[in-house]
């Protein structure tokens, strides 16, 4: 399992009974997490001691109890990038913390190259991968079916002291924009895509993942560059597994461009048991 161990701002305490106990800079959560099914007795002093808990409803969502006063934003930093936090309607925070060790591959494959980099990132949410790219040298085109989840990007840009790097910000649906790229000539060293297992496009476009990601990663490989870097594909649905990611990237890019291909669980470590958190599964291809 590949892990995301290089936060300071961020740390997963303890995991119990469906809930993980997490540290977000100064501010402590607890928040569902539906993989966590044994029980740590809950001993650590910090689950009678958090500002807020995630509660979810039999009728889908769920809302925050707070405990302490929650600010309405704060800021976590991994290295040199700064996060804006803001508990939302269905749990999360705006960062998914184990996505780190996807950030820093990135990073590092940016900044071995000794040319320009372009990079696309589809489903872009709140910009950390974008951010990661952007801050190790490369020009990125990050896109987004929610206006809110690119201006928070953008925030987290500007509060990261990068949003004079070249970037491009677009509220988009990513296959319509993925075919008009094609037609254009746009190509990109580098893809890193995280759909969704489920949504809708800015004009009610239905996204399922199983039945759409084959065509969307066939697409994307007519978008890259004729000597292309790398690319990530995230998942967190349950029914799609490491080695089915693997393959499919195997087929459609390993047999064009050469390179490896590998794949893995990512994860976060508890700090209290020393246990392993699976928090979903990445594939990715290499030049």
């Amino acid at each position: 399992m590949r892990l995301s161990e290089n936060w300071k701002d961020y740390e997963l305490i303890d995991t119990s009974d469906g809930e993980r106990l997490e540290r977000w800079g100064d501010v402590i959560l607890i928040r569902p997490d539906p993989q966590i099914i044994w029980s740590s007795g809950k001993k650590d002093p910090l689950w009678k001691n958090a500002h807020a808990r995630y509660h979810r409803s039999n009728k889908g969502g769920g809302q925050w109890e707070q405990y302490k006063r929650v600010p309405d934003r704060w800021t976590v930093k991994y290295g040199e990038l700064v996060f804006n936090i803001k508990p939302m309607g269905f749990k999360h925070t705006g960062v998914f913390p184990e996505q780190a060790v996807n950030w820093d591959f990135a990073s590092q494959k940016i900044r071995a190259q000794n040319r320009p980099v372009r990079v696309l990132n589809l489903f872009g949410y709140t910009g950390c991968a974008t951010l990661s790219c952007m801050n190790a040298g490369a020009s990125v085109c990050h896109v987004d079916a929610s206006k809110g989840m690119v201006l928070w990007a953008k925030e987290n840009a500007q509060s990261s002291g990068i949003a004079d790097k070249p970037v491009r910000w677009l509220v988009d649906d990513c296959v319509k924009f993925v075919q008009r790229e094609i037609r254009r000539g746009n190509r990109y060293d580098g893809i890193i895509m995280d759909p969704p297992s489920y949504g809708r496009g800015p004009g009610g476009e239905v996204w399922k993942l199983e039945e759409q990601l084959y065509s969307l990663v066939s697409l994307c490989v007519q978008v890259m560059s004729d000597d292309p870097v790398f690319f990530i594909l995230n998942s967190y649905t349950t029914g799609l597994s490491p080695a089915v990611m693997q393959y499919l990237l195997g087929m459609l890019l390993q047999k064009r461009f050469g390179g490896k291909v590998s794949s893995d669980e990512i994860g976060l470590k508890v700090t209290d048991t020393g246990l392993i958190l699976p928090c979903g599964s990445t594939a990715i291809w290499e030049n």
